[in-house]
């Protein structure tokens, strides 16, 4: 269960939106930036910069979370190794570089998430999705990139799992930051998807910012 879900008495309600609002802004405002601005042509710094943004803007609205910071730490540093994938991901000479940011991200992820509730019972459904899959992805992998691709896989599952078991906007932050991988793996090295750019980063940016509201308190919604 996350903050978002467990509520915080004696704060307004309208008030406490109107604040979730301010420290987001940034996030939805380069978001914009970005879509409105996808850069298609050769990769350079200003189309990192402008893919990074959104992600270091959730780094920043953390800072508005006063509970749980070392949860709050452990998020910001997630976030912050995902820019540094986000950027690496630009370049394909530096692509395996993009995967160990990321690998990072979600160890600290997991470090957040914890292992309670334990449910052990999400690894099958998690293993019959995955494992056809990801068995499909690596016949069109090139060899070099096999180890790097198998460990990245295996961890994401685990996030996904931890995600799932905690609940409240991590699970679907969670789902929806496996779906992206899923996208961009299929479209990278086993079939171009249309709009694959556009689906691949609406569902990271909507992942990530469902897993940092999950540092945030909200004044009326309750766990079920």
């Amino acid at each position: 269960m996350d903050a978002w879900e467990e509520g915080l008495p004696g704060k307004p309600y309208f008030s406490a939106q109107l604040r979730l609002c301010r420290w987001l802004s940034p996030f939805f405002l380069t978001c914009a930036v970005y879509f409105l601005w996808i850069p298609q042509d050769r990769p350079s710094w200003v189309g990192a910069l402008f893919k990074c943004l959104p992600v270091v803007c959730l780094v920043g609205s953390l800072q508005a979370v006063r509970w749980g910071r070392g949860y709050r730490a452990l998020l910001q540093g997630a976030l912050l190794c995902s820019a540094v994938g986000d950027a690496c991901l630009i370049w394909p000479d530096a692509f395996l570089y993009g995967v160990a940011a990321f690998t990072a991200a979600h160890l600290l992820y997991l470090w957040a998430f914890g292992l309670a509730p334990l449910r052990p019972g999400l690894l099958l459904p998690i293993a019959l999705v995955s494992g056809p899959y990801y068995g499909t992805l690596l016949l069109h992998l090139p060899a070099g990139m096999v180890p790097a691709l198998v460990t990245y896989s295996l961890v994401l599952a685990a996030m996904l799992w931890r995600g799932l078991a905690r609940g409240g906007s991590v699970r679907w932050g969670a789902l929806l930051f496996t779906l992206s991988d899923m996208l961009l793996a299929w479209d990278t090295f086993v079939q171009p998807l249309p709009h694959a750019r556009l689906l691949v980063m609406t569902t990271y940016y909507a992942a990530q910012l469902l897993i940092t509201l999950s540092a945030f308190p909200s004044p009326r919604l309750k766990a079920s």
